[in-house]
């Protein structure tokens, strides 16, 4: 039966639709936004609401303080999805932007997921979903920074359930390809901050990508709604025998078999084409 989860990174797209989604189903949803107003903009909208900044130990470990003092300190399921995307070449990557980029989207997922888990094994049960990315297993070009972190979240995950073998407490990721969120949207701030485009050799690329990131609509064909999402974190979290990985949209599905058929090289030209060269 479904019971209590925590989520991150609700604000919009797929951390709020399986928030929403999830709640319908009878679960009971703690819904976690970094931004006092969209704290706010949750409870307004029926959700059991909580302020927590993957940035902040302190905000972390006071995110879960108060989720279990409100179940009595139980917690059945963890979604890790707050985050954002870094756009730049390598080459234009700083150690700031770096830092930035893994402090968010792996440091604190692995710290949150670490406080969780004595609680689970007290319960003799769990599920920890992570949402990684079709970039967590195919690189994009100017998408250096998020897909190291996400080739990282894959690697520790993996670990992670191995060794939580025998435990009860079972670990998933979902790995989405074109979502219908803000995510362009939120990664324009974080670009204009960390890279010098204009005095960069990859400017023409950048001018590209910035036009891309502006154009409403679609980011990439085969784009899907979030709810596409919810669909894989509902039988992740309430199956029986969940799998490892839940691969979401047709390019997400299409690289992860064309990488274990296709030699490098054959496999470099794919997501060159895929990309635009870099231009999207």
């Amino acid at each position: 039966m479904p019971g209590s989860i925590l989520i991150t990174g609700c604000s919009s797209g797929i951390g709020l639709a399986v928030a929403h989604g999830l709640k319908a189903r009878g679960w009971r949803v703690f819904a976690s936004a970094r931004k006092a107003v969209d704290v706010q903009n949750l409870a307004e909208a029926g959700l059991e609401s909580l302020a927590l900044d993957l940035d902040d130990s302190a905000s972390i470990g006071a995110a879960v303080e108060e989720t279990l003092r409100r179940t009595g300190g139980h917690l059945d399921a963890l979604f890790n999805n707050g985050g954002f995307g870094q756009v730049g070449a390598v080459e234009d990557l700083t150690r700031a932007a770096l830092r930035a980029q893994f402090e968010t989207n792996l440091f604190g997922w692995v710290e949150l997921t670490n406080l969780v888990i004595p609680v689970m094994r007290r319960q003799g049960r769990g599920r920890i979903v992570m949402n990684s990315s079709v970039l967590g297993y195919a690189a994009f070009p100017y998408r250096g920074a998020y897909s190291a972190a996400k080739f990282a979240l894959e690697g520790i995950s993996d670990a992670l359930r191995l060794e939580l073998r025998g435990s009860g407490i079972e670990v998933a990721l979902v790995e989405p390809g074109p979502i219908r969120s803000r995510f362009r949207d939120n990664c324009k701030p974080h670009f204009l901050r960390h890279i010098d485009w204009r005095n960069s050799v990859h400017h023409e690329q950048y001018a590209g990508q910035l036009a891309r990131l502006d154009k409403p609509g679609p980011a990439a064909p085969f784009t899907l709604e979030p709810e596409a999402v919810l669909a894989k974190v509902i039988h992740a979290l309430e199956s029986p025998k969940p799998r490892a990985r839940y691969p979401v949209t047709v390019p997400s599905v299409l690289f992860w078999w064309l990488k274990r058929f296709l030699s490098v090289r054959a496999m470099d030209a794919v997501l060159l084409r895929a990309s635009g060269d870099g231009r999207r």
